[in-house]
């Protein structure tokens, strides 16, 4: 079931895509995360407002745990937050806390965009260490709300990639996506017009191969996540939208 961590961990780190404002205090998703008809755990994105080292910043939180039968024999409960300057769009602070079948993290990392340095603190460990990152690193989490307000996705053409740089734990990475197009995707909440990306994974034990991983996205000023669909090297898994709250933008359905 480490598959599941995993999931949730994709979804928390989601990557969408606007010009204007997609999202403000107060947003609320909530998923499922299942096999077939089997419900093997949910997560939720937050975001609220709050002031940090005298900055005003948008404090999203994530959290992931799996559900019913799954919880059993494989416990998963995973927090990740982060910190984001609100007039730039970067983060300023990102909290990894997991609890997966035993193995557990407990890391902060601090980050100083006039040095380039991320201050990472390891409470499990008792250890502190300096690594430096590209100019605008995003976190796993404030990578999604970035893309979402800054990506154009009005001249976007398929097959376009779009790379990003980002900060994960104590290394440096470069995520890079793919737009295959837009598809209308059938919802709880009714058709919905959408984005359909492609992030490169790294392929081997849990993903078949680096094209496994496909997202709908709403094709509307929000930008939310509406389906994750993984292929993995035994099995599929998803992540469905089944609830939201208090979007910044008015939600498109489409009527025949």
């Amino acid at each position: 079931m480490k598959k599941l961590s995993i999931l949730i961990l994709l979804l928390i780190s989601t990557y969408s895509f606007s010009q204007k404002k997609a999202y403000d205090e107060g947003e609320w998703l909530k998923f499922r995360v299942h096999y077939g008809l089997i419900t093997a755990g949910v997560a939720t994105l937050e975001v609220k407002s709050e002031v940090i080292d005298a900055k005003e910043v948008f404090h999203v939180i994530g959290f992931g745990e799996s559900t019913g039968m799954t919880s059993w024999f494989f416990n998963v409960e995973d927090h990740y937050e982060s910190y984001i300057i609100k007039d730039k769009d970067l983060p300023q602070r990102f909290i990894r806390k997991i609890d997966e079948g035993g193995h557990t993290k407990d890391i902060r990392i601090d980050f100083d965009h006039t040095s380039q340095n991320a201050t990472i603190i390891d409470f499990k460990n008792d250890t502190e260490k300096t690594v430096s990152f590209p100019r605008d690193a995003q976190d796993m989490v404030s990578s999604f709300y970035y893309l979402r307000n800054n990506l154009d996705v009005k001249n976007i053409k398929v097959n376009d990639e779009i790379e990003l740089d980002m900060f994960f734990d104590r290394e440096n990475y470069k995520f890079k996506l793919k737009f295959l197009g837009r598809e209308i995707l059938d919802t709880k909440f009714g058709d919905v017009s959408c984005l359909v990306f492609r992030p490169y994974v790294e392929s081997g034990r849990v993903f078949k191969e680096k094209e496994s991983l496909t997202i709908w996205v709403s094709d509307d000023d929000n930008k939310i996540p509406l389906l994750i669909k993984a292929d993995l090297a035994v099995g599929s898994l998803k992540a469905t939208l089944i609830e939201f709250k208090k979007l910044k933008n008015s939600f498109k359905i489409v009527v025949d």
